[in-house]
């Protein structure tokens, strides 16, 4: 009787772990459906955070702001002025690259754009040949002569964190049809391009 209990109890503590198993495969799975997507050159993998020391970091940057124009500014200043340096096939989390107070287009991107989601700012990462940059669309009527990215009828502005104090509405430096994907960063999904052009 003891013994069969015994292996009842066994046969129950095995299915458990399988299920436990099977269900965090499924969550690793989910992980890397949202934090990859297949470009030209290959995989692109996303390191965006909402952590409680971006979210703090970007606030505070942005505390003496009273317009958008301003608080993208802001952020952009924070990241464009960290060194550009890269670690041939070694990407940083944003945490990391301040820490280390230095990061490539990957790592400096990926700061800017989860500081930029943690004050509520919509922004998109823009594949190009070896090079990624962020776009924010922006309503400000001092920006009304400055050039930028019309996606599907939308006016987006270039944000460039590798050049030391850029502004927001940077010039495009490639050609429209070098622009592989354009992604949403938190959803990982790929914005689908009907049309695309570059002016004021």
């Amino acid at each position: 009787m003891k013994s069969e209990i015994l292996k009842n109890l066994s046969l129950v503590i095995i299915a458990i772990a399988f299920v436990a198993f099977i269900y965090a495969t499924l969550k690793a799975l989910d992980i890397v459906d949202r934090t990859q997507v297949g470009t030209s050159e290959g995989i692109y993998t996303s390191y965006v955070t909402t952590s409680q020391e971006i979210q703090d970091k970007a606030k505070a940057l942005t505390r003496n702001c009273h317009n958008e124009l301003c608080e993208v500014q802001a952020l952009l200043d924070f990241s464009s002025n960290i060194p550009y340096y890269t670690k041939a096939f070694q990407q940083y989390s944003p945490q990391e690259t301040i820490q280390q107070n230095f990061g490539d287009c990957d790592d400096k991107s990926n700061l800017l754009i989860s500081m930029l989601h943690a004050v509520g700012k919509e922004a998109y990462f823009v594949l190009v040949p070896k090079h990624i940059f962020v776009i924010v669309p922006l309503q400000d009527d001092r920006l009304r002569k400055r050039k930028g990215l019309w996606i599907n009828g939308k006016k987006y502005y270039i944000l460039e964190s590798t050049v030391k104090n850029s502004q927001v509405g940077f010039d495009l430096h490639y050609k429209l049809n070098e622009i592989d994907v354009i992604i949403e960063p938190f959803s990982n999904e790929k914005i689908q391009i009907e049309d695309v052009s570059y002016g004021v």
